[in-house]
């Protein structure tokens, strides 16, 4: 009889002992009866015979979790404060059913392999893109890092890079993840993929049915698939060999999970190239400060098609009579149009029409959330609050405003104004299934809708060549937002909705902003933004210079979850190398019939953050190491 000690997958249950009659590895998948149901867990340890009865494992399968993914699995359970078995859930484990002659990937010849009339060999026989002297410079020098950041500007051509770098892997019998910020970006991708390699590309993200996500790890088992591009679940397919992993829009937020474990895989991508030997390149035409900081940078400085953008800023913050007129006169000329509207958030900030300031917490740098109903202004970071301002501190305009527009208004105003305008609504409200996405996107591209509007899935990278004008509203709302990053969310935004015109020939950008003097400074040179903005967060302390973490509590009784924040502050005071920078009432007070409380620490490095909140750490309350969302 063998004893193992076992982890359920999904689960913060600590590890169970249970025996077997067969000899098992560490890392085997098995399912273990737990009261009336099986449970799918994994073998953690070999122990000796214990004291107390044991059940018996009652299924081993054919897969396991490697050594290098249980490692990683450890750190993000630890870094990130989740269990293992929710960390190790990340993973789809690996197939032992192999051949033994089928331990490497084969490496690729000139002489491409057929298989029922579709090119399986796709290496060396497999055209690749054509690079311009730039870009072939900038595929040589990431050819010669472990880890760097392709920072090249929209339309430069990032994606024939990528693809250059993944054939060069397949001819060395290795194989490549690319990542992208979200599933809205993968159906454009995938058709530029397949163009090169095939059906050796498989897209993975959280939307795909069972029955899909089956075939596809059946094409990875069998060795035809050797490329996984799509969302943040991407990264933890089971590819051998892995050589290369791409992480695209790397500066975007959606790469952060919002749940349990709360893990960036930007980073844990990073990591994961450390223990396997794979090559990491991040890449954004806005890098963030955090990774522009930390890794080597190769530049890709000029457009493949330098089409002239004109840029106008214009004040206001609704659909005025300026903007109607721009969208009028492009679409009598028949070309299409782009219009951006932040996202409806939760809470409103003052903010001042004339010089575009939002009115800021004078200890915090961030903007001060309107209350109304406690006629009150707070800081959610350090909540301080004060009495309901009506003249803006910097210019002495009055009044102050809070009221902004939504999509579906915005769509009403246009089509009342604009006959015959086909509008696309690009938001989450809309687009909640990849079959719309794609239609969407289609009638888009055939010029069935004239102007595409929408909110934040609007910047991601999509590539347009027909537009010739975009709008961007609502900025000064976003730089007033309370996160240290507003100003940096505010300018990569700007960025990546004009990159998305004058992608094939001369286009006008309408910035609607009071502070057009602070965008003016930047718009030919995204860098000098980040080195100005680094300046910035090295005074104010704040990442890449400090380490920040947020204690998230939630309960059913508002009495129960104060205490419990007092208590956690109470024992973090106890700590000398970590700053409470305010505790309370969290900015969205109350979800899901629970009243939230929050706790935003900060500290010179990780290790006296990290020893802090494991001294704190209860199943009541939610840590985010390096939070991206404040709300």
């Amino acid at each position: 009889m063998y004893y193992y000690k076992i982890l359920l997958l999904r689960s913060s249950a600590p590890s169970l002992t249970y025996h077997s009659q067969h000899p098992l590895t560490v890392g085997s998948a098995v399912s273990v009866p737990l009261k009336t149901t099986l449970k799918e867990a994994v073998v953690t340890e070999e122990v000796e015979k214990p004291e107390f009865e044991t059940a018996e494992i009652a299924f081993a399968a054919d897969t396991y979790y490697t050594n290098e993914q249980i490692e990683i699995a450890k750190f993000i359970s630890e870094y990130y404060f989740s269990s293992f078995g929710e960390a190790i859930s990340l993973f789809l484990p690996y197939r032992r059913s192999r051949s033994p002659h089928s331990d490497k990937y084969p490496k690729f010849s000139d002489k491409p392999e057929i298989e029922n009339g579709i090119q399986i060999n796709v290496g060396v026989g497999t055209p690749r893109p054509t690079l311009t002297i730039q870009q072939q410079k900038a595929y040589e020098l990431l050819l010669k890092k472990d880890k760097a950041l392709l920072f090249g500007v929209t339309g430069s051509g990032k994606t024939e890079i990528f693809i250059s770098l993944m054939a060069k892997m397949l001819e060395e019998g290795k194989t490549s993840i690319f990542l992208m910020p979200e599933i809205s970006l993968t159906p454009q991708m995938e058709k530029r993929l397949k163009v090169y390699f095939g059906d050796s590309v498989a897209m993975w993200h959280s939307k795909l049915t069972k029955k899909k996500k089956e075939s596809i790890l059946e094409g990875i088992y069998s060795r035809k698939v050797r490329i996984v591009a799509g969302a943040r679940s991407a990264l933890f397919v089971p590819l051998e060999d892995l050589g290369l992993i791409i992480v695209d829009e790397e500066h975007d937020d959606s790469y952060k999970a919002m749940t349990r474990p709360r893990y960036h895989a930007r980073d844990v991508a990073v990591l994961m190239g450390q223990k396997l030997s794979a090559k990491v390149v991040l890449a954004s035409a806005t890098p963030s400060m955090t990774s522009y900081y930390k890794y080597n940078v190769v530049k890709l400085d000029k457009p493949y098609i330098d089409a002239r953008k004109k840029y106008t800023f214009i004040t206001g913050d609704s659909i005025s009579s300026s903007i109607l007129n721009a969208l009028y006169h492009n679409h009598k000329a028949k070309e299409q149009s782009l219009l951006f509207l932040p996202t409806r958030g939760n809470f409103k900030y003052l903010y001042c029409e004339s010089c575009g300031k939002t009115h800021l917490c004078p200890y915090c740098s961030v903007g001060m959330a309107l209350h109304r109903n406690h006629r009150h202004l707070k800081c959610h970071y350090c909540n301080f609050t004060e009495a309901i301002q009506d003249t803006c501190t910097n210019c002495g305009h009055t009044p102050l405003k809070s009221e902004r527009m939504g999509t579906q208004e915005a769509i009403e105003v246009i089509s009342t104004a604009i006959e015959g305008i086909q509008i696309e609504q690009f938001d989450k409200d809309s687009i909640t299934t990849a079959k719309k996405l794609k239609e969407a996107l289609g009638r888009f591209e055939s010029g069935e809708s004239n102007l595409l509007l929408g909110t934040q899935m609007l910047s991601k990278g999509h590539d347009y060549s027909g537009i010739t004008l975009s709008v961007v509203m609502g900025l000064d709302y976003i730089l007033g937002l309370a996160d240290y990053r507003a100003r940096e969310r505010a300018m990569s935004l700007l960025f990546q909705i004009a990159g998305r015109s004058g992608r094939a020939k001369e286009a006008n950008v309408i910035v609607q902003t009071g502070d057009a003097a602070f965008f003016k400074n930047y718009l030919s040179d995204y860098e000098l933004f980040i080195k100005d903005e680094l300046a910035f967060l090295e005074m104010a302390h704040y990442p890449p210079f400090a380490s920040l973490a947020r204690i998230l509590i939630a309960h059913k009784d508002e009495s129960k979850a104060s205490k419990i924040t007092l208590d956690t502050v109470t024992k973090l005071k106890a700590f000398e190398d970590i700053e409470i920078v305010g505790h309370g009432k969290a900015p969205v007070e109350r979800i899901a019939n629970k009243f939230r409380f929050h706790i935003l620490l900060r500290a010179e490095s990780r290790v006296p953050l990290l020893k802090a909140l494991h001294s704190v750490d209860r199943r009541e309350i939610e840590i985010d190491m390096d939070p991206v969302e404040f709300s």
